[in-house]
């Protein structure tokens, strides 16, 4: 059987692919939908990005996503709108099972959200724009021409600011990406894939390609003899005889978190009795990395397959956990390894089928740690957030009487399955009382410092010493607060002309 071909990036909305880092401004709009017919008309001509390489790179950019609730506003019908995954119908705010999975409780409760935490506030679509610096004002007036406001109302404009890739703690961010496998390289043998990968299998970003297990994600399918409008669809690739209305798509998830900088470094500053270099030193442990993005772990012992072998990205990524598995180096709990552990299928050492065998019965464990963490692989994230607000510095956060101005994160990652990626790192590692082995703390900077059912708090955070006990710092504050966010599908450029034709033809039999 012939290699499937690559995919087709003219169909691909382009933040999947590039992420718009030279783009320095953007706005996200969120959109209700006031006359369908309008909007249909609208998104058919909208100038969407795609994926296709271009030389010289654009000026400017439009990205599409749309909740469950957008997509029935569009006339999407029913039968096919199941097609899609429960956590995204359902949404972010749906239940408070969700809400308590995703650490959504007391300050980060969806009934205080300013958008997203009930049915009524969460928006039909989100738009958006990034421009080169000085262009958005007029890129944005472009966009918003005389149809686009008879057929939509702004619920919420949600403006960005350039940091130069400082999120508001003051740490670089965006430094670890997985590498998505374009060209389609890489094996579906799972005996293969033992240890840590960054290089990541594209089903696990877009619908309608096979994802690490080498499976294809539910989503929704048309048949072409029920439905006139699923010509415009992409083919299935697995059942050519039906029309794809997932493929070349991705699940968006937002998140509004709110930075409390001037409360997190004032109680650094606290802990460290007011010493510069105790004060940096924790902030880094609770982190994983120093503010210039330098790894707190050694350099793996060989090169990480799907990492760039030169440049900024090899030296602050060439690195797994694998010897430093009680968190001497980097704590086990903090954030940055709560986020991506960098895990193989099997513990350090295990090769071959006789030790896999071992392992897989549960003995042969060199530390109790070994078994306690998930394999990255199926779990990982491709982020595309943006900061907002004021930037404020180290300095400026320890001076008396600091602002507290509204300043964070867009949080923005793109996945094929949102309940095996985003809601199992939210829940299980960066929420998780346990992770690796690390009792009644969640993330240090990530934490809502609830207590568990048991009534042990979780505001604490535990620094292994080689030389001695552990240290722990208790009655850590929450750092950071949710303030809106809701599940989007972005879909393929084909997929969106097909919703927009819904739209516009609702009252025509599809038959």
């Amino acid at each position: 059987m012939s290699r499937p071909g690559n995919p087709e990036y003219s169909d691909i909305q382009a933040l999947a692919r590039f992420g718009h880092g030279g783009l320095q401004e953007a706005l996200f709009l969120l959109l209700d939908i006031t006359d369908a017919a309008k909007a249909g008309e609208w998104l058919e001509t909208a100038p969407v990005s795609s994926a296709e390489w271009s030389d010289p790179p654009p000026e400017t950019a439009l990205q599409v996503a749309v909740t469950a609730s957008g997509l029935r506003a569009l006339c999407l019908d029913e039968a096919v709108l199941e097609g899609f995954s429960e956590a995204f119908l359902s949404g972010m705010a749906a239940d408070d099972s969700r809400s308590r999975r995703l650490g959504d409780v007391a300050d980060n409760a969806p009934q205080h959200w300013t958008w997203g935490g009930t049915p009524d506030s969460v928006p039909h679509l989100l738009l958006m724009l990034y421009a080169r610096t000085g262009q958005l004002a007029a890129w944005k007036e472009t966009i918003q021409d005389p149809l686009f406001g008879q057929a939509f109302r702004i619920v919420a404009e949600l403006p960005t600011v350039d940091s130069g890739n400082i999120e508001p703690f003051g740490f670089t961010d965006g430094i670890s990406q997985p590498a998505i496998d374009w060209e389609r390289r890489q094996t579906t043998d799972l005996h293969q894939r033992d240890r840590y990968s960054n290089l990541l299998s594209l089903g696990e970003l877009l619908l309608g390609y096979p994802n690490e297990y080498g499976q294809y994600t539910h989503r929704p399918l048309v048949d072409p003899k029920a439905d006139k409008r699923a010509s415009l669809l992409p083919v299935a690739e697995e059942q050519p005889q039906l029309q794809d209305l997932g493929r070349n798509g991705s699940y968006l998830v937002m998140r509004q978190l709110h930075q409390d900088v001037h409360g997190f470094w004032q109680f650094l500053d606290q802990q460290a009795n007011g010493d510069p270099q105790q004060r940096e030193q924790l902030a880094s442990r609770m982190v994983g990395r120093q503010r210039d993005g330098t790894p707190l772990v050694d350099r793996a012992g060989q090169p990480i397959e799907g990492i760039e072998n030169s440049g900024p990205a090899a030296a602050l990524n060439q690195f797994d956990f694998a010897r430093d598995p009680h968190g001497q180096q980097c704590p086990v709990g903090a954030h940055i390894r709560r986020s991506n552990p960098r895990t193989g299928d099997f513990p350090p050492g295990v090769t071959g089928m006789l030790s896999r065998l071992v392992r897989i019965f549960g003995f042969g464990r060199q530390h109790p740690g070994d078994d306690l963490i998930a394999s990255t692989r199926f779990h990982r994230l491709l982020r595309r957030g943006r900061v907002y607000g004021e930037q404020l510095s180290p300095a400026q956060a320890l001076e008396t009487g600091a602002a507290q101005a509204q300043r964070g994160l867009h949080f923005i990652c793109l996945v094929a399955n949102i309940s095996r990626q985003f809601e199992f790192v939210q829940n299980a590692w960066s929420m998780g009382s346990k992770f690796g082995g690390v009792q009644n703390e969640a993330d240090p900077l990530l934490g809502n410092r609830q207590q568990l059912a048991n009534g042990r708090s979780t505001n604490h955070f535990s620094q292994p010493d080689p030389q001695g006990p552990a240290h722990c710092i208790h009655t850590m504050p929450q750092f950071v607060t949710v303030q809106g966010g809701a599940y989007f599908f972005m879909p393929g450029i084909r997929a969106l002309r097909y919703l927009a034709n819904a739209a516009m033809t609702k009252d025509e039999a599809t038959s």
